[in-house]
C-alpha cells in the first residue's frame, strides 16, 4: 500500500469516527433524556401514579430514535404495591425530534413486565366515580404500545404468562388495532386480536366495523364481526354474528347481541350456537352472574347460574363425565337451568 493511499484510508476513517462522535454528542444534546423523562414522570404524577428507573434514560439513534429505560416501577402515590414493575422499556421517537421537534412519544415498548391485577383495583377505587348520567369516554392513547414476555399476577398468584400485548394509537375516527396473546397457569395458549374504527360523538362511543377472533391453538378459533356502542354506566349495546371451529367438533354458528340495561331489566347478552346437533340460545345477565360467580369463589353455598334459555346438545362430555340427547331450558320465572328429558338420555363415565 503507497503512501498517499495509507493517508486517505486514515483520513477517511477520522472522518467517520468524528461524524459518529458528533452524532452520538448530539443525540444526548438534541434528545435530552432527562425531559422525556421528566416529561413521562410528570403525566404519571396527573393521572395520580409514580413512575421510578433504576437509572438514568439512555438514547440510541437505530433503527429508530429512543430512549432506553432500565428497571420501570409504576405505583399508586402512597401505595406500597407496584402497578407495574418492567426490567426495560424503551420511548421510541420521531425523526424530526432530532431536529429540535416537539417532545413527542410515538412508541411506547415494555419487556418483562410484572402487572398486578390486585394493585391496579386498588388504584381504580381512588379514582373519583364518574356520575351515571354521564355518557361515554375514550381515553385517547397518542403512542402505541408494546407489551413482551409479561406475567399478570394477584399478588403472589399467577394469572397469565408470556403475555404479549401489542396496540396502535387510540384516538377518534381512526382505525385502531390490538392484539393479545398469553398463557394461562395451566399453560394454555389463548390470543384475542381486535380491529376497530371507534368514534366518540355527543357522549355515544360507537366501535364501527369491529372484527374480533378469540383462539386457542388446536382447540378452538372465533371470529365476529359487528358493531357496539356505549352511552355512559351501563348502557351498552353490540350486535356481532361469526362462526367458531373447533378441533373436536363440528363448527358453529354464532349472533351475540347486548342489550343495554333499563328500568325493567338488567344489561344482557344473547348468544345464539347453531351446529350441525347442538344448539343454544342464552340470554346472560353479566353482573348478576359475576355476583354469582363471586360467590361461589367465597365459599358460598352452591346454586345454579342465573341464566335464561335452552341448550340441546347431541353429546356433551366434561370432566370424564358423558351426557347424551341433553337438554337444558331456564324459564323467566325461574331464572336457573332446569334439566328436562324430550329424549332419552345417559350419563357415564368416559371409559
Amino acid at each position: 500500500m503507497n503512501r498517499r493511499l495509507r493517508i486517505g484510508l486514515i483520513a477517511a476513517g477520522g472522518l467517520v469516527l468524528a461524524l459518529v462522535l458528533a452524532a452520538f454528542i448530539a443525540t444526548y444534546v438534541v434528545l435530552q433524556p432527562d425531559r422525556f423523562t421528566a416529561m413521562l414522570q410528570s403525566r404519571a404524577r396527573a393521572a395520580g401514579l409514580e413512575l421510578t428507573l433504576a437509572s438514568p434514560a439512555s438514547p440510541t439513534l437505530w433503527p429508530k430514535p429512543a430512549l432506553e429505560l432500565d428497571g420501570m416501577i409504576v405505583r399508586a402515590n402512597g401505595a406500597g404495591a407496584p402497578l407495574i414493575v418492567a426490567s426495560r422499556g424503551k420511548l421510541v421517537l420521531p425523526w424530526h425530534t432530532l431536529l429540535g421537534g416537539d417532545a413527542r412519544i410515538s412508541r411506547l415498548e415494555i419487556e418483562g413486565a410484572r402487572i398486578d391485577v390486585d394493585a391496579i383495583s386498588d388504584y381504580l377505587d381512588t379514582l373519583p366515580p364518574r356520575p351515571s348520567t354521564s355518557g361515554a369516554i375514550l381515553p385517547t392513547i397518542d403512542a402505541g404500545f408494546r407489551v413482551s414476555r409479561g406475567t399478570l399476577t394477584r399478588g403472589n398468584q399467577l394469572l397469565l404468562s408470556d403475555v404479549d400485548i401489542d396496540a396502535g394509537r387510540l384516538a377518534n375516527g381512526r382505525p385502531f388495532t390490538l392484539a393479545f396473546a398469553a398463557h394461562t397457569a395451566d399453560t394454555t395458549p389463548y390470543s384475542l386480536d381486535l380491529e376497530t374504527t371507534p368514534t366518540l360523538s355527543r357522549g355515544v362511543l360507537t366501535l364501527g366495523d369491529a372484527k374480533i377472533n378469540v383462539a386457542s391453538a388446536s382447540r378452538f378459533d372465533a371470529t365476529l364481526h359487528g358493531e357496539a356502542t356505549w352511552r355512559g354506566a351501563a348502557d351498552v349495546g353490540a350486535s356481532l354474528a361469526g362462526r367458531v371451529t373447533r378441533e373436536a367438533g363440528a363448527p358453529y354458528d354464532i349472533v351475540l347481541n347486548v342489550t343495554p340495561a333499563n328500568q325493567r331489566d338488567p344489561l344482557y347478552i344473547a348468544l345464539k350456537l347453531d351446529g350441525e346437533n347442538d344448539h343454544t340460545d342464552l340470554r346472560i345477565p353479566p353482573l348478576a352472574l359475576g355476583e354469582w360467580w363471586g360467590g361461589i369463589r367465597a365459599g358460598g353455598r352452591p346454586t345454579l347460574p342465573p341464566l335464561l334459555g335452552t341448550v340441546e346438545a347431541k353429546t356433551l362430555d366434561v370432566g370424564g363425565v358423558q351426557a347424551t340427547g341433553l337438554r337444558i331450558r331456564a324459564t323467566p320465572n325461574v331464572p336457573v337451568p332446569a334439566a328436562t328429558a324430550p329424549a332419552p338420555a345417559s350419563t357415564a363415565a368416559t371409559p
